[in-house]
């Protein structure tokens, strides 16, 4: 009789193929690039497909959050699918910010596919240090 080696994780990968798919749907977190200029603090998200009307965008205390929805489109059964992979549903994505921004001066824009979140640095105020007293039990 042959050893055959036991691989528990080997089927996992079907759990998650096809009409198997279990799970509730959620899209992936889609990638998103996050970069500086001399002014502006610049994130862009791949968002193909989603209207941009179904997106929301917050900025509070320095964390930059982007939700949304891509609707679901109902699978025609006239169509004899070999394989259906595109999954519709909800995402969410949140980020801290490496600077302070004016939030208030956040401007969004959305071109082929792609989310473009512009947020003006805010001015740096002087750290000053404060010394503070310590209390003292005699």
């Amino acid at each position: 009789m042959p050893i055959i080696p036991w691989k528990p994780f080997d089927d996992l990968e079907s759990i998650f193929e096809g009409d198997n798919w279990f799970f509730p749907v959620k899209l992936s977190r889609p990638a998103m690039d996050v970069y500086e200029t001399e002014k502006e603090v610049i994130a862009e998200l791949n968002l193909p497909g989603i209207d941009p009307d179904k997106i929301n965008i917050s900025v509070e205390n320095q964390v930059l959050q982007v939700s949304g929805v891509s609707e679901e489109k109902k699978e025609e059964k006239k169509k004899g699918y070999w394989r259906k992979e595109i999954r519709k549903g909800s995402f969410e994505r949140s980020i801290s910010l490496p600077t302070p921004i004016k939030e208030d001066k956040v401007e969004a824009s959305y071109e082929k596919g792609v989310l473009k979140i512009v947020m003006p640095k805010a001015e740096k105020r002087p750290d000053k240090a404060k010394k503070i007293k310590i209390k003292t039990k005699d």
